[in-house]
């Protein structure tokens, strides 16, 4: 900007330098054309008026008066053009001198008629006064071309000034594009990388970018930032890790005094101490039932907690889907007391699929549950197993009144109650994510109000059968389950 601004002002010299040339031309041309005529004016009074009148023998004065003020007049806007230049003034004033000499020289001669035409002529003073008026235009022609020489170098540096401020233009242009990209582009696309990994979650990535301009502060402040969400993360983590212990502890020690009630509420319903009326029977059958929701909820809690801690010891068999099916529907139907229909699909071109038949059977009996809670009387329910890009997915179809979109989401997590499970822990979907994902595979669900859900999981078919079933794997699992 400072160089296009310093280009105008020069530009803004040349014109007015071009201005003042142009002028000076200009004035020259007048001068030199005011000359010419002054020296018109004085062979027409050489020519025209003494030697016409000498050839008659006489003067006639009211002729030559009315051609006396031509010379006057040319004369006088002359001298009007060059009063600022003394040299020029001073030569004016040698030619009027001049010119008056020369004309008291004719008037003598013409009017005494002692002077013939050759004589008038060649008279010294006229000699002289074509002389110094030829002097005069030559001094202008010459000033003319010096002028006329001033213009053209005057254009001739404009136009190399600005072909040079066009290349510097263009070489700040492309500068500036540079330093555009280096200060700007560049900051940006690291800004962009830190932040993805920081979406990522690894918040520990500093952005390594210091200036004193406005992007090097956004890079402080966003490191700040980032700080603070690490130091909270790692706070919370921290919390959490101190909650899941806590729970995990308690659970373990809540299991082991339910374990002891319910052996010892078994005992009293089967009159090991003593008959038992109906009155207390239904009594204890009430405090055994509690007794075992609470245990359910204790193991739950023992589960999560292993597998969370990446601990849990899963078995790697061929799972059989026929066989799970039957055990699953045949325990859904023992302990349901609505009548549901279940329709089975089972492709016949499925892919080997190992894993922990027990888990994998209580993830289905989950779904299923659920399943049968939302369903209406006499309604159905769609089980289907299918290949799906070298994996296995099996999906439980329901016809229920769906889940909104906005509950999908965190329908996974832990202590979130979906349709119609109020009163429940809300971790039975949280435990079925574990088992799936400790196999490798995927779990979500395909939900639209009022028109049903479908809960699905996939597993892998590569697990490796030879390390699912090693020894040692097989003997640190059967000690976790004692």
């Amino acid at each position: 900007m400072l160089f296009l601004f310093g280009q105008q002002v020069f530009n803004l010299l040349i014109a007015r330098l071009n201005h003042e040339a142009s002028e000076q031309v200009t004035h020259a041309l007048f001068v030199g054309r005011e000359g010419e005529r002054l020296l018109n004016a004085v062979i027409d009074n050489q020519e025209k008026g003494f030697l016409e009148y000498s050839s008659q023998g006489r003067i006639n004065p009211t002729d030559y008066r009315q051609k006396k003020p031509t010379f006057h007049k040319s004369f006088n806007h002359l001298y009007n053009l060059v009063q600022d230049n003394p040299a020029q003034i001073k030569q004016l004033n040698k030619i009027k001198y001049i010119y008056n000499q020369w004309q008291k020289e004719l008037k003598q001669k013409a009017l005494s008629g002692s002077v013939r035409n050759s004589a008038l002529t060649k008279s010294t003073l006229f000699d002289s006064l074509h002389n110094e008026i030829g002097k005069l235009i030559q001094h202008e022609e010459t000033l003319l071309k010096v002028r006329k020489n001033r213009i053209q170098r005057l254009n001739n540096v404009n136009t190399a000034i600005n072909i040079f401020s066009t290349l510097i233009i263009l070489l700040i242009a492309i500068l500036n594009i540079q330093l555009l990209h280096w200060r700007v582009k560049l900051p940006l696309n690291k800004l962009t990388q830190v932040c993805k990994l920081w979406q990522a979650g690894q918040m520990e990535v500093q952005l390594c970018h210091s200036s004193i301009d406005e992007i090097g502060q956004l890079a402080g402040v966003l490191n700040a930032m980032a700080d603070k969400t690490r130091h909270r993360q790692q706070s919370i983590e921290v919390r959490n890790q101190q909650l899941e212990d806590m729970i995990s502890a308690l659970s373990h020690d809540l299991r082991i005094p339910l374990l002891a009630t319910r052996n010892t509420l078994d005992c009293m319903l089967k009159g090991a101490f003593g008959s038992v009326n109906d009155t207390w029977k239904e009594v204890f059958e009430e405090y055994h039932e509690a007794n075992e929701d609470l245990l359910r909820l204790v193991e739950l809690l023992l589960d999560i907690s292993r597998y969370e801690a990446g601990s849990a010891c899963l078995m790697c068999d061929r799972l059989n889907w026929e066989k799970i099916l039957i055990k699953v529907i045949g325990h859904i139907k023992a302990t349901s007391t609505r009548e549901l229909a279940f329709i089975c699909k089972t492709s016949q071109l499925l892919p080997t699929v190992y894993g922990d038949e027990l888990e994998i059977q209580r993830v289905l009996q989950n779904l299923l549950d659920n399943a049968v809670r939302v369903s209406k009387p006499n309604g159905e329910i769609f089980i289907e197993i299918t290949p799906y890009e070298e994996q296995v997915r099996i999906s439980v179809r329901d016809y229920g009144s769906g889940i909104a979109p906005q509950a999908q989401e965190k329908l996974f997590h832990r202590f979130i109650q979906g349709r119609g499970h109020r009163g429940r822990s809300g971790l039975g979907l949280y435990l079925c994510r574990q088992i799936i994902e400790a196999h490798g595979g995927n779990i979500g669900v395909e939900s639209s109000l009022g028109e049903g859900s479908t809960f699905w999981f996939t597993l892998p078919s590569a697990i490796n059968k030879v390390d699912c079933n090693d020894e040692q794997n097989t003997t640190r699992c059967s000690k976790n389950d004692a």
